[in-house]
């Protein structure tokens, strides 16, 4: 009984080897495929990484290609606005010599009304018509026409 008690355990312990053999060969195996799997996922996460990289490469190129379309359209639109404002200026300036001028020109041709101007005719004085040929030889055109147009004062809105 001792023989066969000890035939017994070791046909046991032969299959218990057996079996975790196989155990550990099976494991391995699930290791090794678990192993491949995972660095066929890595290697797939650092092609999705470096496409989502090129992809933000190519998106910032394209960005600083319109910033730099917007900066010199804005350039531009500061140049033209700066262009137009000092126009604005100058004809303001005019605009408010020409005012002056008309106000003096009133105040001469209303003393002129008042007085009769020494003149024998009693005719009122007015302004002559600045489109027609005759009033440049008129006198008192002629004073405006040779004085020059200064930008000294500029007219406040």
């Amino acid at each position: 009984m001792a023989s066969s008690s000890g035939t017994s355990s070791g046909s046991t312990l032969l299959q218990n080897s057996g079996s975790e053999e196989d155990l550990q060969a099976l494991m391995d195996q699930r290791k090794r495929k678990r192993m491949i799997s995972n660095r066929e996922s890595a290697r797939r996460s650092r092609m999705r990484k470096q496409k989502h990289l090129d992809d933000l490469m190519a998106q910032a190129a394209q960005l600083r290609k319109e910033n730099s379309q917007i900066i010199t359209s804005m350039n531009v639109t500061t140049q033209h606005y700066f262009n137009i404002e000092a126009e604005n200026s100058v004809l303001r300036a005019q605009f408010s010599e020409l005012s002056n001028r008309l106000q003096y020109l009133v105040e001469i041709i209303s003393f002129l009304n008042t007085s009769n101007g020494g003149f024998e005719s009693g005719e009122p004085w007015t302004l002559p018509e600045p489109t027609t040929p005759d009033s440049l030889m008129n006198p008192l055109s002629l004073l405006y026409l040779s004085q020059p147009i200064m930008a000294s004062d500029i007219f406040q809105y």
